[in-house]
């Protein structure tokens, strides 16, 4: 499995981040409806040209914003075993995290506040991949205790919550 974008803003860097106007949250808005509409639909709806929809595309993709991907569910294309996992870890949470955001079995990462300090979505060939895995994680001098929470059925997946 190729190992997907990372794509992290720390927080003394979350000012870099462009404003975002109405404008740009309504392309936003309908390309999380629909992913492949094209520049000039999408500029019919929202008061531009095919070309400023396109330059104002690849500025939100180019800080950072969004980006543009096919979304799969992954125990229909190969991937036999999904879960979350829940680690206690001791020391710097953020180089744990930027450790399993390095692991392409990986697809996300949070620090969290609660009975886990750091949670990560992870998506395996396998039982026999998913445990080596885990020993890779459980291997991390810092991780005390991992929980997991294997996905058994995913019954929804969406990335159209829109803008505030």
């Amino acid at each position: 499995m190729a190992a997907p974008a990372i794509h992290r803003v720390s927080e003394k860097d979350r000012h870099l981040r462009m404003a975002i106007d109405d404008v740009s949250k309504s392309i936003i808005e309908q390309l999380q409806i629909d992913g492949r509409k094209s520049y000039s639909a999408i500029g019919a709806v929202v008061g531009l040209s095919e070309a400023a929809v396109r330059q104002r595309v690849q500025r939100l993709i180019e800080s950072g914003v969004m980006q543009i991907v096919a979304v799969t569910d992954p125990l229909t294309v190969g991937f036999s075993r999904m879960a979350m996992l829940g680690m206690k870890v001791d020391g710097d949470l953020q180089k744990v995290a930027d450790q399993l955001a390095s692991y392409p079995e990986v697809d996300y990462v949070v620090v969290t506040a609660g009975a886990f300090d750091v949670m990560a979505e992870v998506i395996c060939e396998d039982d026999d991949h998913m445990l080596e895995l885990l020993q890779r994680i459980r291997n991390i001098p810092t991780v005390r205790g991992t929980e997991s929470f294997i996905y058994l059925k995913l019954r929804k997946q969406l990335y159209n919550w829109g803008t505030r």
